[in-house]
């Protein structure tokens, strides 16, 4: 946004909406009668008063402070229903949080958090608790008490009892819960009537997805899916991905032995990261005709990428990243017709773009991050002269 929009938005949101930034760790001036506060802070040491907050509906706190709340912290927040935490340095949630009974959204992602409090079972009304990014936080038996919850986002927890999703009916995003979890509760997902988004980790080669699929090839709203392998190893086969008509977005985050034979007809977005497969995926993926984004992040370690003509009729955003042996990139006439945006990132070995690029008419945005060397004849070539273009360089 051009910065002088942007102090103007900020000045009518001031005077309208009773809206307040406080920089310089919340010494700042505060306002009275406030409804919403963003409070941005360095990592210094943290203090911020309480007073005149009763009429906060929605807070935000920015920049990284290592908060650490003190018990009493919490009160005098009745109204409080926004609560944004994220990427805070928290380490200790407190207790009277619990006390924020009229909180709807509560965002705890990329903190220190160990473990969350029981009183969070308290906050009844809340919508969207979002804790991913905690690395091996401890959830006690309390998401079942949170009734009205529409989104739930979490990785790397700690559950000592499974998951009890049949009592969340409102459900709309549950990312990202154990496999095993999830198969130990698979007849609750009959509840998840209007699911859209859901994410699966710890998938390995012992997993029984079929079960898995069929349960969710059953939610006619499920159009979002994500599937994690476990660790350094292989996830199992994926071939009944195709029974999941409905889904459009599907992203695959592990190792694979191959790729699944069938994917749902009606794909539009896939992200493939740290597959590592040995064959060239294109052939394969070149024919999923429904196909608008494809992103390979670690997907292949073969030298050769192909793409034959009129693969991807439809594709608009094609991104390559960390393909760490590519060497060679060709693009047969009368591929990617469609494609708008091409960008490669940390592919060190691909020192050149396919002249091909240069017909593709849509094509107004290609980027690439490689090193100064690879940067300097690709410019020094004119292959890509008609073509916006924009380099972020590397080291050698």
């Amino acid at each position: 946004m051009n910065p002088v929009l942007h102090r103007l938005s900020i000045k009518k949101a001031e005077e309208e909406i009773g809206f307040e930034i406080l920089r310089n760790n919340g010494n700042d001036r505060l306002l009275g009668n406030l409804c919403h506060r963003v409070i941005i802070c360095s990592r210094d040491n943290f203090s911020y008063s309480t007073n005149q907050d009763k009429y906060l509906v929605s807070l935000f706190f920015h920049g990284g402070g290592y908060f650490n709340a003190s018990p009493s912290y919490w009160k005098g927040f009745e109204k409080l229903k926004i609560l944004d935490l994220e990427d805070f340095g928290l380490k200790i949630l407190p207790e009277t949080i619990g006390t924020l009974t009229k909180l709807r959204y509560l965002g705890l992602r990329n903190n220190y958090i160990k473990e969350l409090p029981k009183s969070l079972g308290c906050l009844e009304k809340l919508e969207v608790l979002d804790i991913a990014q905690n690395f091996m936080v401890e959830v006690p038996d309390i998401i079942w008490e949170m009734g009205s919850l529409l989104h739930l986002y979490m990785a790397d927890v700690i559950c000592w009892k499974p998951l009890k999703i049949d009592v969340l009916p409102h459900l709309r995003t549950l990312t990202s819960v154990s496999v095993d979890n999830l198969i130990y509760e698979l007849s609750g997902l009959r509840v998840l009537v209007f699911l859209k988004k859901l994410g699966v980790q710890e998938l390995d080669g012992n997993t029984h997805v079929s079960k898995l699929f069929v349960s969710l090839s059953n939610l006619k709203y499920l159009d979002h899916l994500i599937l994690r392998g476990y660790r350094f190893r292989s996830m199992p086969c994926l071939d009944d991905l195709g029974t999941l008509q409905r889904v459009s977005t599907i992203k695959l985050d592990g190792r694979l032995d191959r790729l699944p034979n069938s994917f749902p007809s009606k794909l539009m977005s896939l992200t493939l990261a740290n597959s590592c497969l040995d064959e060239d995926p294109m052939p394969l993926l070149g024919k999923l005709h429904n196909l608008e984004y494809l992103k390979l992040r670690n997907a292949y370690t073969g030298q050769q990428m192909g793409i034959s003509k009129n693969d991807f009729p439809y594709i608009q955003v094609l991104c390559i990243e960390e393909l760490w042996n590519l060497r060679h990139l060709q693009i047969k006439k009368g591929a990617l017709r469609d494609l708008e945006k091409l960008e490669i990132r940390d592919c060190p070995y691909l020192d050149t773009i396919p002249k091909e690029v240069r017909a593709m008419r849509d094509l107004d945005d290609l980027k690439m991050v490689t090193t100064k060397t690879i940067s300097k004849n690709i410019r020094s070539s004119h292959s890509i002269s008609k073509i916006r273009f924009w380099f972020r360089i590397d080291c050698d």
